[in-house]
């Protein structure tokens, strides 16, 4: 559980910080801040993915909420409009706590209340209940009542909406269930509620304000239609009650109010079996493999990994980097082979997609490494499960084929050079993991031959040469046992910086990127490494100097003229930043692993042990439970971008549970090394 008090609270700069996160399994999700303020666009209490995991459209925003007493109301809800926060409901809040999911408590007269929110499992639904309790004793002849007024959207995700009057604001109402449709091209939202009185006198509330829209040069202004009111009566009995007494089911489907506690039941459930499952009994682990769980939906009938919250799909880089630590460093297995199947039904000219946009159209192919971190992905399944019948019934002879693509040459000039390395890049496009762009210009264009593309394209022949001799197949074998051999002896002889002690970070033609980047690490991470001990030494002793910082590996030195600090600014700024400074904790992954390779594996549990204590307090200063995408280069690296990064959380888990359960490197092989 994850505790905010009081004083947080009703401080509204320190609470406006800190944001939860509550997913669906489709790729929907609700999300605010610890006070109900909306400070971002994607703030809602239920975007709906209509496609999933796609197809996101924010439906429901927010509650207003106000208590009465006697005559006297009070407001629970807040918002920011220009120039003045109103009303001010975390004045009266009490505390927050994750419980397994946000639970919101405010005292008023005596009167302790508690709001509840959760998502259902599998349906484009969020379930919001209060619970009223007497603290103290009151005056005879007093009266309550409650209030709630929904705000709704209905938008893209990305978006915002205005006043229009193509809005249809009729609401049909059938007992205990209230339906609107307000746009024709939109599914229709369903509100089932407790015994209450309903008031269908809609209007438009104007001008909403997003502070973090406008930190990031975005648009921030949104107006928001309530289309009715619901109003419920507090009695003796209600507040005597230790279960919630009101209920509210937001969902695309026609529910019942009285369902509401048992989808709690089975929500409660259903998490504390995720945690239950945690390989180690740490705060970290346990709470990093509940977290895990929110990046898992569903993509047609097979499983996916939604990259980020609030703005990512699916990548399949991050999808095949995140794989090990959700799925099978979690135990599930089955999932596991899922997303691989998926992915590898979208293969095209030997390569992964890079991405499935929001909106269902066709995948996207711009990327060079989803491909090769897919055949780690699979190294990493045999490691686990030893299901090699798996592999090679349902994606040896994919795997087989994109090797063949890439040495033939496919998209964006990918292809193996006559030295045995691997090549890619064209004018325009970004195909590594650092690929910004600042207009038409890509920050960080890397054409040519990259360092962490050669460690994985080597490992990734030593992975086939590993497969190719458990099924019988020796001529691969041969063949792609002279392939990594030559891809080997050039790498070593074209990457190694001698005056620098470590590796360029691009090699093309005569050029040599002398750049002082994290990449470089991944040479020495995977499990098929090309690099010397003696040499890989060196490496991580500059990337400790130059890279190394409690958050993660900054994208690039601070010693480079290039070097940005902060992530701040307009869109413009914030893609000049990206990867050059900017710390990036999912690399944290491969640095322990590097570490511990290199420096044996005691040395590396006591390092993973104490830099992972620094992830502590961050569980709790940004979005709860959840690691942000990145931080700033500088102190005192304030986390930035996404509130909630599957890499993020998976390599951070891998490295924990691998710390708490280290095993022999060799045998973790798998006999495909």
């Amino acid at each position: 559980m994850i505790k905010l008090d009081q004083e947080t609270c009703r401080n509204l700069e320190d609470a406006l910080t800190r944001e939860w996160l509550e997913t669906n399994g489709l790729g929907g999700f609700a999300s605010s801040t610890v006070v109900g303020l909306n400070s971002r666009r994607y703030h809602g209490l239920l975007t709906a993915a209509t496609k999933p995991p796609v197809g996101r459209m924010l439906l429901l925003s927010k509650f207003e909420e106000t208590f009465g007493v006697n005559e006297k109301r009070y407001d629970l809800s807040a918002n920011q409009y220009p120039g003045v926060v109103h009303p001010r409901g975390f004045e009266l809040q009490t505390g927050f706590r994750l419980d397994p999911f946000p639970v919101l408590t405010y005292e008023v007269n005596g009167i302790e209340i508690e709001k509840s929110v959760f998502m259902v499992q599998g349906e484009n639904t969020t379930v919001v209940q209060y619970n009223f309790r007497r603290k103290q004793t009151q005056a005879e002849n007093v009266t309550y009542n409650f209030e709630i007024r929904p705000l709704i959207a209905f938008r893209d995700y990305h978006g915002t909406t205005h006043e229009n009057g193509a809005l249809e604001s009729h609401v049909e109402v059938t007992e205990g269930l209230a339906r609107i449709s307000p746009y024709a091209n939109l599914p229709a939202l369903y509100f089932a509620y407790d015994e209450g009185e309903i008031e269908t006198n809609g209007f438009w509330y104007r001008n909403f304000e997003y502070r973090i829209e406008q930190e990031r040069g975005l648009d921030f202004h949104e107006d928001l239609f309530g289309p009715f009111a619901l109003r419920f009566a507090i009695d003796a009995r209600t507040l005597s009650t230790k279960s919630p007494c009101i209920s509210i089911i937001a969902s695309t489907e026609s529910r019942e109010a009285k369902q509401a506690d048992a989808l709690r039941i089975a929500e409660i459930k259903r998490r504390q079996n995720i945690g239950q499952a945690a390989s180690t009994d740490t705060s970290l682990v346990r709470t990093l493999t509940v977290a895990a769980d929110q990046y898992l939906v569903a993509r047609g009938g097979q499983k996916t990994v939604i990259a980020g919250y609030h703005w990512f799909a699916d990548w399949g880089r991050d999808t095949m980097i995140a794989l090990p630590g959700l799925t099978l460093a979690t135990g599930r297995y089955e999932i596991a082979k899922s997303i691989l199947m998926e992915f590898a039904s979208h293969v095209d000219q030997g390569m992964l997609p890079n991405r499935f946009p929001d909106a269902g159209e066709q995948p996207e192919y711009n990327t060079v490494d989803a491909t090769l971190w897919f055949f780690e992905a699979v190294r990493a399944l045999i490691e686990h499960t030893n299901d090699l019948a798996f592999v090679r019934d349902h994606l040896y002879e994919v795997l087989r084929d994109i090797i063949d693509w890439h040495t033939r040459g496919t998209r964006y000039n990918i292809h193996v050079d006559t030295d045995g390395l691997l090549f890619s890049g064209e004018s325009g496009a970004q195909l590594t993991w650092m690929d910004a762009k600042v207009g038409d210009c890509v920050v960080t264009p890397r054409t040519g031959k990259a360092v962490e593309i050669q460690a994985l394209w080597y490992n990734a022949l030593r992975v086939m040469e590993g497969l190719a001799e458990k099924f019988g197949d020796k001529s691969n074998q041969k063949h792609y046992k002279k392939m990594a051999s030559t891809a080997r002896k050039s790498f070593n002889e074209q990457f190694w910086n001698e005056s620098a002690g470590c590796l360029y970070d691009v090699v093309n033609g005569d050029e040599r990127d002398a750049s002082i980047r994290p990449n470089q690490v991944l040479a020495i991470s995977l499990m098929n490494s090309m690099l010397s001990n003696a040499r890989a030494k060196n490496l991580l002793r500059v990337v400790e100097r130059e890279l190394l910082t409690p958050r993660g590996l900054r994208t690039l030195s601070p010693k480079d003229s290039r070097y940005v600090g902060r992530y701040e600014g307009d869109p413009r700024s914030r893609d000049g930043s990206y990867h050059q400074g900017t710390v990036w904790p999912w690399l944290m992954g491969s640095y322990i692993t590097a570490y511990a390779k290199t420096f044996g594996e005691k040395a590396g549990r006591t390092f993973a042990t104490e830099w992972l204590k620094n992830f502590d307090g961050h569980l709790r200063e940004a979005c709860l439970g959840q690691i942000s995408e990145i931080f700033d280069g500088d102190p005192p690296h304030t986390p930035r971008g996404c509130v909630a990064q599957a890499w993020s959380v998976a390599e951070l888990l891998g490295a924990a549970i691998e710390n708490a359960h280290p095993t022999n490197a060799a045998s973790r092989a798998a006999g495909l090394s």
